[in-house]
């Protein structure tokens, strides 16, 4: 039998190329029963600017499905770019937090609660947080139930965003909070309210798996960016603050490289 060569297969191997995603990202909208419609001019023109939208919280004004639900249809009518969300304090008030989720979800925004998503070649890892101070003068969990369960509120809210970032694979991650992981981005609040603002535990799970930016809310008169210990941006995007800087467009807008594979 002779010997040689079959016929030739080429195999289509992807190549990486890399792109630049732009996200955008606001927090603190606070919607009621009267605010239907209010933010659409602004939400209009959020995708002539980014390619994301990153909701960090505080969605709602008193957690109530009828306010999640006017929200949504503001989103869905006026955004269209995707959407990675996460939800605030104000979120709970109401004891519905999982009505407002369902509801934000039917409108095809990801909701994130210790989860992670990959939108446009980045990942996305998101987690409410929680309270408990910065640094040396962070609350320990010692003394009474009462400490110790709110300590413990913190540490299982870093541990969710631990987790969540530890499922990304996508070669950019951005992390999405409410409550501030450093000190730097509450600052011009009043002293007083530090340690309700933002915990340094969410700081940890952020040197352990690093990410290109973080985002938060909840500190309306804080200071627009800051940097963890390892050097990662941190952005505040309460939109109260977010006006002061830029009242036609009141939201941050950072750029990321990311890599995609296509096929050659």
């Amino acid at each position: 039998m002779p010997h040689g060569h079959g016929p030739c297969c080429l195999i289509s191997v992807p190549d990486p190329i890399t792109r630049t995603v732009r996200i955008a990202a606001i927090a603190d909208l606070h919607y009621s029963r009267t605010s239907q419609g209010a933010l659409l001019p602004m939400l209009s023109r959020v995708h002539e600017d980014a390619d994301v939208l990153v909701l960090a919280g505080d969605l709602t004004d008193y957690g109530l499905p009828e306010e999640a639900s006017l929200i949504a249809r503001d989103l869905k009518s006026a955004v269209r770019i995707p959407m990675v969300a996460v939800l605030g304090n104000h979120d709970y008030e109401s004891g519905q937090p999982a009505d407002v989720q369902g509801i934000l979800r039917e409108a095809g925004i990801n909701v994130l609660d210790g989860d992670s998503v990959e939108v446009s070649g980045v990942g996305f890892a998101g987690a409410k947080g929680f309270g408990g101070g910065f640094g040396r003068g962070a609350l320990g969990p010692w003394g009474e139930g009462a400490i110790k369960q709110f300590v413990n509120e913190a540490i299982s809210e870093s541990l969710k965003l631990e987790s969540a970032l530890a499922r990304l694979r996508a070669p950019a991650k951005v992390a999405v909070l409410h409550y501030s992981p450093i000190r730097d981005t509450v600052e011009g609040e009043p002293l007083e309210i530090f340690p309700y603002l933002g915990s340094s535990r969410l700081e940890e799970p952020l040197t352990r798996y690093p990410v290109s930016a973080v985002f938060h809310g909840h500190a309306h008169h804080g200071t627009p960016e800051g940097r963890t210990s390892n050097g990662i941006p941190v952005f505040n995007v309460s939109l109260h603050l977010m006006r002061e800087l830029n009242a036609e467009r009141p939201y941050r807008v950072i750029e990321v490289e990311t890599t995609m594979e296509i096929s050659a």
